[in-house]
C-alpha cells in the first residue's frame, strides 16, 4: 500500500476512544499514586513516626503531584517527563515540610518528612512504571496524527516504528506538500492537508498532533492550532529536525520571545571518561576471575567438537584508528573463510564488508549454542582488561567498514569499541546495516555514564532472549 500515494482525504472510520479515555488513565494513575503514599503512611506508625506526617502525607503528596502537572491529560505515561514531574513534586513537598517546621519547630516532624517523601517518590515511580508495562491502561498506545511535509513525516514514522517502547502509534498523516512523493510500504492513512485538520483530529480521535518541520506552517499557524487542540483535549507536539539526540544534550534558550533549541556537543573528552576506563578494567578483571571455569570448559568443548584452536583472532580497528586483535571463541569450522566465497550472495547486508547470514553452514554445533547464548564473546574481556575495548561502546569495526562509512566511520573511532552496545541490546543481527550504524553513532554522540549503566542492565535480558543472535 502506498503511504503518500494521494494527497486527497480518504474516508476512514474513527476510533471509538482515546487510549482508554484520558479520564480513565488519569484516574488509574491517581489511584496508584494514592496507594504508594498510603503504603508509606501506614508504615510510619509501626516505625515510630509522627502521626501528623502519616495523616497528611497522602493528601499533600497528591496535591504536589497535581500542582507539578503529573495529572495532565494525554501526558501521564511519558517516562522521562514523568520522572521530572515526580521529582519536582518531591522538591515542592520538601519545601512545604521545611516551611511547616519553621513555623512549629517540630524536629521529629521534619525528620519523618525527610525520610518519608523520598521513599514515597520512589514508590510512586515504581507503581507508575508497573502501570505502564503491565496494566491494560498502561499498555494502550497513544495515537498521533502527523502533520507536515511528506519527507519529514516519513522520517518520523520510521523512527517511531523502530522503537516500539515509545508507546506512540501513527493513526494518519496530513500533508502540506502540493504534490507529495509516492512512498510505499507504510500503510498509514493520508488525510488531506491543513484544510479541515480539526475535522480530521475529531474523526481519528487522536491523542496528539505532531507537527514536523515545514516552511508552510509558521508561528501564527502553530499558535492557532494550539488553541484549537487545547479545546479538543489533544496534545500539540513540535518535532525538531534532530534525531537520535538525548534530552540531556538539549536546552531551550528563550531569545526575544523565541525558544531556540541549543544542542550541546558530544562528551568525548578523555578526562571525562577516566572513571569509565577504570570501571571497565576492574569489572572485566573480576568477571574473568569469576567466569574462568566456564571459559575453560567452553574451550575444551570447542576443541573436542571440531579441529582447530579454541580462540578466534580477528583484526579490528579501535580507538584513534589503532588496530588490535579481537578475541572470541571459535564458532566456525577452520575452512570458514575459504567457504565464504560460496555464500557471499546470501549476505544479509548485501555486498558490504560485514558478512552475516542465518543458518550459516560454516557454524559448528557448539558454535551455534555459543552464539545463541553470546558466550563466544567472553574472551573479549581480555581486550577490555588490556584497554583496547570497553564493556559498552560501538561495534568493533573492520578496516573495510571504516572506509565504506567515510566520515561517520572515523567519528566512531573517537571512543573505544565495546563488548556490548546499543545495537546489541536493540536487535543485534536483525537490524539493518543503516540501523546498526545509526545506533553506534547515537552512542558516540550521546554517551553518559547513565547510558552505559542502562545498556549493561539491558544486556542480560537481550542475551537470554537471543533475538538476532546467529
Amino acid at each position: 500500500m502506498s503511504l503518500l500515494a494521494s494527497h486527497k482525504t480518504v474516508p476512514r472510520a474513527g476510533r471509538t476512544h482515546r487510549s482508554h479515555g484520558s479520564g480513565n488513565v488519569i484516574l488509574a494513575v491517581l489511584m496508584g499514586d494514592a496507594v504508594a503514599a498510603g503504603i508509606v503512611s501506614v508504615a510510619l506508625g509501626p516505625l515510630g513516626g509522627e502521626w501528623a506526617v502519616a495523616a497528611a502525607l497522602p493528601g499533600v503528596w497528591l496535591l504536589c503531584l497535581g500542582t507539578c502537572g503529573a495529572y495532565e491529560p494525554y501526558r501521564v505515561r511519558t517516562g522521562t517527563e514523568e520522572f521530572g514531574r515526580v521529582w519536582r513534586a518531591l522538591g515542592a513537598a520538601f519545601v512545604g515540610a521545611v516551611a511547616v517546621w519553621w513555623v512549629v519547630q517540630g524536629d521529629e516532624m521534619l525528620r519523618d518528612a525527610a525520610v518519608a517523601l523520598p521513599v514515597t517518590a520512589a514508590l510512586t515511580l515504581a507503581v507508575r512504571s508497573g502501570e505502564r508495562h503491565w496494566t491494560p491502561v498502561g499498555r494502550d498506545p497513544q495515537w498521533v496524527l502527523v502533520v507536515g511535509a511528506a519527507r519529514r513525516a516519513v522520517e518520523l514514522i520510521m523512527v517511531l516504528r523502530r522503537s516500539n517502547a515509545t508507546g506512540l502509534r501513527v493513526v494518519g498523516v496530513c500533508l502540506t506538500d502540493p504534490t507529495p512523493p509516492d512512498v510505499t510500504g507504510f500503510g498509514v492513512q493520508v488525510y488531506g492537508g491543513m484544510d479541515g485538520l480539526m475535522d480530521t483530529v475529531r474523526r481519528t480521535r487522536c491523542d496528539a498532533v505532531v507537527v514536523v518541520p515545514n516552511p508552510e506552517i509558521g508561528a501564527g499557524e502553530v499558535r492557532e492550532l494550539s488553541w484549537q487542540l487545547h479545546r479538543e483535549g489533544v496534545a500539540l507536539v513540535l518535532a525538531p529536525v534532530l534525531a537520535d539526540v538525548v534530552p540531556s544534550r538539549l536546552a531551550v534558550w528563550p531569545v526575544a520571545g523565541v525558544p531556540l533549541l541549543h544542542v550541546r556537543g558530544p562528551t568525548l573528552s578523555r578526562v571525562r571518561r577516566i572513571p569509565k576506563e577504570l570501571t571497565d578494567r576492574l569489572l572485566a578483571a573480576l568477571l574473568l576471575v569469576l567466569l574462568s571455569p566456564l571459559m575453560l570448559a567452553i574451550a575444551l568443548t570447542i576443541r573436542i567438537d571440531s579441529s582447530g584452536p579454541a580462540l578466534f583472532c580477528h583484526r579490528r580497528i579501535g580507538l584513534g584508528g589503532r588496530p588490535f586483535t579481537l578475541l572470541k571463541f571459535r564458532t566456525m569450522y577452520q575452512d570458514a573463510e575459504r567457504r565464504k566465497a560460496e555464500l557471499v550472495s546470501l549476505n544479509q547486508y548485501g555486498d558490504g564488508p560485514f558478512f552475516k547470514m542465518t543458518d550459516d553452514p560454516r557454524v559448528t554445533r557448539v558454535g551455534l549454542v555459543l552464539r545463541r547464548c553470546s558466550l563466544d564473546e567472553l574472551p573479549q574481556l581480555f581486550n577490555v582488561v588490556a584497554g583496547r575495548m570497553s564493556l559498552v561502546g560501538p561495534r568493533p569495526l573492520l578496516a573495510e567498514e571504516i572506509v565504506a562509512l567515510g566520515v561517520e566511520g572515523r567519528r566512531r573511532l573517537l571512543v573505544k569499541p565495546g563488548l556490548s552496545g546499543l545495537w546489541q541490546v536493540s536487535g543485534r543481527s536483525r537490524l539493518s546495516a543503516e540501523d546498526r550504524a545509526r545506533l553506534d553513532m547515537s552512542y558516540v554522540e550521546n554517551w553518559t555514564p547513565a547510558l552505559d549503566v542502562k545498556i549493561l542492565l539491558r544486556t542480560p535480558p537481550a542475551v537470554v532472549r537471543g533475538s538476532g543472535a546467529y
